[in-house]
């Protein structure tokens, strides 16, 4: 169907929509020519303009985390150490150093009750002690 605007400009509008929309939303054939018209930007509909314009003023946050980010605690991180585990970690380590000076070795400690790094024929050991906590009752 061809149909001219107020403007003189002819459009070409499918009958097959206007049947559809005749059809499915009981509408006459001048209801579904402006609808077919208003949906393809040919018409302004008041009534849409108007809830468009709602619709724009409403603002969704679609970050879950809100707007603040979580921020660390800046206070340092105490390590307790406890007796038992400063006195095995000095008799390993004097071990260590009696066996790298009798077998041509070599013994460091790298972190301070917690970590020795043996190099012993061409091959590099570490040992790491770590003590278990006690289970929760």
């Amino acid at each position: 169907m061809l149909y001219t605007l107020e403007n003189g400009k002819k459009v070409n509008i499918p009958d097959t929509e206007i049947q559809k929309y005749m059809n499915k939303l009981e509408l006459s054939q001048e209801n579904a020519i402006d609808l077919w018209l208003e949906d393809n930007d040919y018409e302004v509909n008041e009534e849409q303009q108007a809830l468009d314009e709602k619709a724009k003023k409403v603002k969704i946050q679609h970050d879950a985390a809100g707007d603040k980010p979580r921020k660390k605690s800046e206070k340092p991180r105490t390590v307790k150490v406890s007796d038992a585990k400063k006195e095995l970690f000095s008799q390993l380590s004097q071990f260590l150093s009696n066996f790298s000076t009798e077998n041509d070795a070599k013994c460091s400690i790298l972190t301070e009750n917690k970590l020795i790094q043996v190099d012993f024929m061409g091959e590099t050991f570490k040992i790491d002690l770590i003590q278990q906590r006690k289970p929760k009752k």
